[in-house]
């Protein structure tokens, strides 16, 4: 956008005189020359101030409100939201002939944009233009999990990005998006919908790691008029290696605590009706008491199998209903033959062991259950896949 225009008449030897148009030759009788002595006109180019972006061209609001001037120099620039009447900071260049913005712009504003200049002659002049931002349809929220507020978690947590609003373009979202990882271990996205994106390392974390994790969408298109509605840091730190090995072959778990066997457990997995996923859990939740219903997954009163209990020192290690927990109910099962209903039954004082020691990303690994693999989607099935097949969840 170009506001200030020169206007002066320009000869071919670069020289503008006024004329009086009532003299025919420029000549005066009596000897008088007229012409010599009428005014000269103001040869000084006037200032000519551009903004980009074109008030017609909305802005990224990541990138700055630029002023360039020329034929002259800005004394000083401003940009004010017209709607709060709020100055954006900006830099103005020693020799004043440019000016950016350096502060926070905001989607869908109008910034007006004054120039105070001095032409070569020293001349105070004044020139406005508007600059607005992007208006998306939509603003996708990133939220991580695992919260901010955990102070730790287990080798198991992978990260997860969810958005409050649909991501079509994956591609633009997860070049904002990074996790690095102290030591180095390699890791990778993986796209489980258009809302939630997955983030793991080639194996289990390594015990001791700090995780930090970056989401700057701010600004970034996201596809179908969305863009991201704000940046987002994120530290996270891993605690020892505790890993459970639950097999129902024997009806035993064995506990390690950074590759060293420390406990082993009798236990009772799920009956061949409701057989236990196989496969890598990673627990998800961890509450002290829940009442378990079998109508969630659609047993309900009256039908055979229908369950309404209290059931202590829980650790979810599925979505579809499948816990570490207490059961006295079924000691006299365990270590000999799988009753539950798809959980890792444990004996009370087991039960109390493994819920003072386990926690949210400690993984519980599942063989012989007799089961499906655990869902990718349930969850945490993010360690089913293997490697490669991960690698092909990345938009990238």
């Amino acid at each position: 956008m170009i506001l200030g225009v020169a206007v002066v008449a320009v000869l071919a030897l670069g020289v503008t005189v006024a004329v009086d148009p009532g003299d025919a030759a420029g000549a005066v009788p009596g000897g008088s020359d007229r012409a010599a002595s009428a005014p000269l006109v103001d040869l000084t180019p006037q200032p000519v101030v551009s903004i980009t972006p074109d008030p017609a061209t909305p802005l990224d609001p990541t990138q700055p409100i630029t002023v360039t001037v020329q034929h002259g120099k800005a004394r000083s620039v401003s940009a004010t939201d017209a709607k709060s009447g709020k100055e954006v900071d900006g830099t103005l260049a020693p020799d004043g002939t440019s000016w950016r913005s350096t502060g926070a712009l905001a989607y869908g504003e109008t910034y007006t944009v004054a120039v105070d200049t001095l032409d070569g002659a020293g001349a105070p002049g004044h020139q406005e233009g508007t600059v607005t931002t992007v208006s998306p349809k939509a603003q996708a929220y990133p939220s991580f999990v695992p919260p901010p507020s955990a102070t730790s978690v287990g080798v198991g947590q992978p990260i997860v990005v969810r958005f409050d609003h649909a991501v079509t373009d994956h591609a633009a979202a997860e070049k904002q998006l990074s996790v690095t990882s102290s030591p180095q271990q390699a890791g990778g996205w993986y796209w489980l919908s258009d809302t939630e994106v997955h983030y793991r390392p080639q194996q289990y974390w390594q015990p001791g790691s700090t995780l930090t994790v970056k989401a700057n969408l701010f600004g970034v298109a996201l596809g179908n008029g969305t863009y991201g509605s704000t940046d987002r840091t994120m530290t996270v730190h891993v605690h020892d290696a505790w890993v459970a090995k639950a097999d129902g072959a024997t009806e035993q778990v064995q506990i390690f605590d950074n590759g060293q066997l420390v406990k082993t457990m009798k236990t009772s997995l799920g009956a061949p009706g409701f057989p236990s996923h196989v496969g890598p859990h990673v627990i998800s939740d961890k509450q002290p008491s829940i009442t378990m219903d079998s109508c969630t997954y659609g047993v309900c009163a009256g039908q055979p199998g229908y369950y309404k209990e209290k059931v202590d020192l829980d650790l979810r290690i599925s979505n579809d209903g499948e816990f570490v927990h207490s059961a006295p109910w079924s000691v006299g099962q365990q270590g000999n033959s799988n009753v539950s209903h798809g959980c890792v039954n444990l004996a009370p004082a087991d039960a109390q062991w493994f819920y003072n020691h386990f926690g949210i990303g400690d993984v519980v690994e599942i063989t012989n259950s007799g089961g499906p693999s655990l869902p990718l989607y349930d969850t945490y099935g993010d360690w089913e896949l293997s490697w490669p097949q991960w690698q092909q969840g990345s938009a990238l």
